[in-house]
């Protein structure tokens, strides 16, 4: 019983501490979820707007979101990005530009710049 109550208290004081491996791994794991679900809203709201030219505002809204999180939102957005042009590039075929434009919006969106750049005139404010 002692053995086991030292346990928990060495847990306790392991977690309790700001920085140690369990807590950044946490916390990963929670922006790299929160980063996904970011992700997901920019499809959705794409899909729902329908608007011609806006995929590449999308794309940088959503990596954008997602990176703002931390590195693991950052890691979603570019994992599901890439997987996405993948299966993309082989399905759809638009061909390689359109999935150069779209990396390229990834990128931007992900490494902090402001997805409004890609934004077409026109675009209902509500996204």
């Amino acid at each position: 019983m002692r053995l086991c109550l030292c346990f928990v208290l060495l847990a306790v004081i392991v977690c309790a501490s700001a920085d140690n491996p369990f807590t950044r791994g946490g916390r990963f794991v929670l922006d790299a979820a929160g980063g996904a679900w970011d992700m997901l809203r920019a499809y959705r709201d794409m899909r729902e707007a329908n608007y011609v030219g806006a995929d590449k505002y999308f794309h940088a809204r959503g990596n954008y979101d997602a990176a703002r999180r931390g590195p693991g939102g950052a890691w979603a957005a570019r994992v599901i990005s890439d997987a996405r042009e993948n299966w993309q590039g082989g399905v759809s075929g638009r061909g390689a530009e359109d999935t150069r434009a779209d990396q390229e919006a990834n990128a931007w969106g992900r490494n902090g710049g402001d997805p409004n750049r890609y934004r077409p005139p026109g675009l209902p404010s509500k996204y």
